[in-house]
């Protein structure tokens, strides 16, 4: 049988998943064609080769299965407190909302490292352990949107393993703090680079895996252990505490493992049950593709949505997707904690939101079960706070009995100074140079028809010039940062949004600014 990573079969030793084997003559056939020459990595988005079939026996399959475990009194190690996680009726949020159907969540924030990912993590570590490839004293080093990394952490904490997370700078500080706290090193990406660029948390990766010694990325994104861990343990707990009732279940996709193997097992053992799939507007997922159509190009929701298919996602065994809006997604969360208790995460509330709509075609005696990934740890400084939902334009902000006097005011009142702009193509030492000059720490970077492109940060320019990663030559075209909110409301408002963003535009004047003071017209 082949393997689901994609690569395994014949003329390649090993599951290069795990191992890496039959890598270089691999990757340098698959690379794109714009790239290094001299870079060697494996996609994240190859055809999966996986051997499973609806109705063939589990005998047949080339990888190994785990039956559920019985706990004991005593755990003997933290990694024992993954799986297992509670089943539990929601009594308000559906009746709230006109559902028939019995609803039920999943609750997967109550594993040890407080996501469903624990699972996969413990697994893909157990798979590379048993087959010799992962050895005491090893590195491991994974791309990741948080989840998947502290899952990694955890059990590199408990089995002595040097662990270098990479992930997006999006993603919250509570998983960098959580993730620093289990002894992991942590690298940033930018979260605008797209998956097959050298500068993504997966080309980041793989360029560390290339220069440590004795080192191993995983991979969530083709390792077979991930779906395994999910068809072996969460959907074997799901029919168990369900005894076999279940006619819809709805899961969120990012790597799209758990909902993979979960569906499976579903399509085999309840085979009546409805899957539903959960894809934010920006990610591609879902299917067919004319769902995937839109102008939204950045969603704030964590853990689910790529921007490429991975190779360990099954879209087949899906019934139904829907594509979940941020708003929708921070407001349905908020209202499982605050009427359920449920302490979730922003992924949870896709999950809902989805759910309360699919499941109206439920009736009385039919049952939902939704899958709730992660908990509110990871987002205290997000969805959580207020101040956060109306900075994002995910809430309004209350008015004040008492307004200053400055509160009803616009942005265009206020007498504001030409601003310094930079053209894309100035160098990295020419805006450094200007904007110490000019006592800025942030420049605005226009197109010369006077388009916004983006904003440069006099620190960003530094950091990436000491680390290397540009030349002083380089056009800081290269650095712009997209993270930038426009302002065109009330001052009172804006008291809010800009408490939350280093980087703020006024709309509408700077195009008809571009050559005023400080537009360096020419080439760095």
């Amino acid at each position: 049988g082949g393997c689901c990573c994609g690569v395994g079969g014949e003329g390649v030793r090993g599951c290069v998943c795990v191992c890496g084997e039959g890598r270089d003559a691999f990757a340098s056939t698959q690379n794109n064609a714009n790239q290094p020459a001299d870079r060697v990595w494996i996609r994240p988005d190859l055809a999966s080769k996986c051997t499973w079939q609806l109705g063939a026996p589990v005998s047949q399959s080339p990888h190994s299965h785990q039956p559920t475990a019985t706990l004991p009194n005593i755990l003997p190690s933290i990694l024992n407190k993954i799986g297992n996680t509670p089943m539990v009726r929601l009594n308000k949020i559906g009746k709230a909302h006109g559902l028939k159907c019995e609803l039920l969540a999943k609750c997967e924030f109550f594993n040890a490292g407080g996501s469903v990912k624990d699972r996969i993590a413990l697994r893909m570590v157990e798979d590379a352990e048993k087959s010799g490839i992962l050895r005491p004293g090893d590195t491991i080093i994974e791309p990741t949107s948080g989840n998947t990394g502290i899952g990694l952490a955890l059990a590199s904490a408990v089995k002595g393993y040097r662990c270098i997370i990479v992930l997006p700078e999006k993603m919250s500080n509570e998983k960098v703090d959580v993730l620093k706290a289990l002894g992991a090193e942590i690298v940033r990406t930018p979260t605008s680079a797209s998956f097959d660029s050298p500068e993504s948390h997966v080309g980041v990766a793989w360029k560390l895996k290339n220069e440590i010694p004795n080192s191993h990325i995983l991979d969530q994104y083709r390792n077979p252990g991930n779906p395994i861990a999910h068809y072996d343990t969460t959907a074997e707990e799901i029919i168990e505490q369900c005894e076999g009732k279940i006619d819809m279940i709805v899961v969120g996709a990012g790597t799209g493992g758990t909902i993979t193997g979960i569906a499976r097992k579903m399509k085999e053992k309840c085979p009546n049950c409805k899957v539903v799939g959960v894809d934010p507007e920006g990610s591609i997922l879902a299917y067919p593709k004319h769902l995937n159509e839109t102008e939204v190009t950045r969603y704030e929701v964590e853990g689910i949505g790529y921007d490429f298919i991975p190779t360990v996602l099954d879209r087949s065994v899906v019934d139904q997707w829907y594509k979940t809006k941020d708003q929708d997604s921070f407001v349905v969360a908020r209202q499982l904690i605050r009427d359920e208790g449920l302490l979730c995460g922003g992924s949870s509330g896709s999950a809902m939101w989805t759910a309360l709509k699919a499941a109206k075609e439920l009736g009385e005696g039919q049952r939902c079960v939704v899958i709730l990934p992660d908990s509110i740890r990871n987002y205290m400084s997000k969805f959580l706070s207020d101040k956060w939902m109306v900075q994002k334009g995910f809430s309004s902000q209350p008015e004040p009995v008492s307004k200053p006097w400055w509160w009803d005011m616009k942005v265009s009142d206020l007498k504001l100074s030409k601003p310094l702009t930079l053209l894309p193509s100035v160098s990295c030492q020419k805006a450094i140079e200007t904007l110490n000059v000019k006592g800025f720490d942030q420049a605005p970077v226009l197109s010369s028809e006077g388009q916004i492109l983006g904003v440069v940060l006099l620190k960003d320019v530094l950091s990436a010039v000491l680390a290397e990663k540009v030349k002083l030559s380089d056009p800081v075209s290269k650095l712009l940062s997209k993270q930038f909110k426009q302002v065109r409301d009330q001052l009172g408002v804006r008291t809010y949004i800009i408490g939350g963003n280093p980087c703020r535009v006024v709309v509408g004047s700077l195009a008809s600014q571009a050559r005023g003071p400080g537009f360096d017209p020419r080439p760095g």
